[in-house]
């Protein structure tokens, strides 16, 4: 270890040197500093409010209604929906033989309804549907909202 500690650069120390100098000045400094407010503050630690609960704030009134805690505060994250047509495996050597035409054959039938999901967990299944010369998708069977969130635990 003595080798190490006799093998480092002259910047490497001076960097060390750096650190050393500004932990020194900030450790007792920055403790009486806090210790300094706290104390104006008069100990009145007992008059603090208490961390506010996610049930404590209204239900939504929207169509979302789950039973357990209130889930104001994520309605506005968003998250990514997909739909999946199908899936298959394939080794890499057919993976790089793919050209313009190629045809995968997928793990589905014909006409069997879309997966739906949100962040890779599955909600619902669809049929496609074309509107305005856009695809979309036709909801057919949607997982209850308590099933859901039993997925995501």
């Amino acid at each position: 270890m003595a080798d190490e500690h006799e093998m480092t650069s002259p910047e490497d120390q001076a960097l060390a040197d750096e650190w050393a100098a500004a932990l020194g000045e900030s450790g007792d400094a920055g403790q009486s500093d806090i210790d300094a407010l706290l104390a104006a503050d008069g100990g009145a630690s007992g008059s603090r409010l208490p961390m506010e609960e996610f049930g404590s704030s209204p239900k939504p009134n929207g169509p979302v209604s789950l039973d357990g805690p209130n889930l104001d505060v994520i309605l506005d994250i968003p998250v990514t929906i997909s739909m999946e047509v199908g899936a298959t495996d394939i080794n890499i050597r057919n993976l790089l033989q793919l050209n313009q035409g190629s045809v995968i054959e997928l793990d589905r039938l014909a006409g069997e309804p879309l997966d739906v999901l949100v962040n890779g967990t599955l909600i619902a299944h669809g049929e496609v549907v074309v509107v305005n010369e856009k695809f979309g998708i036709r909801l057919t069977d949607v997982i209850s909202p308590s099933e859901r969130i039993k997925k995501l635990r």
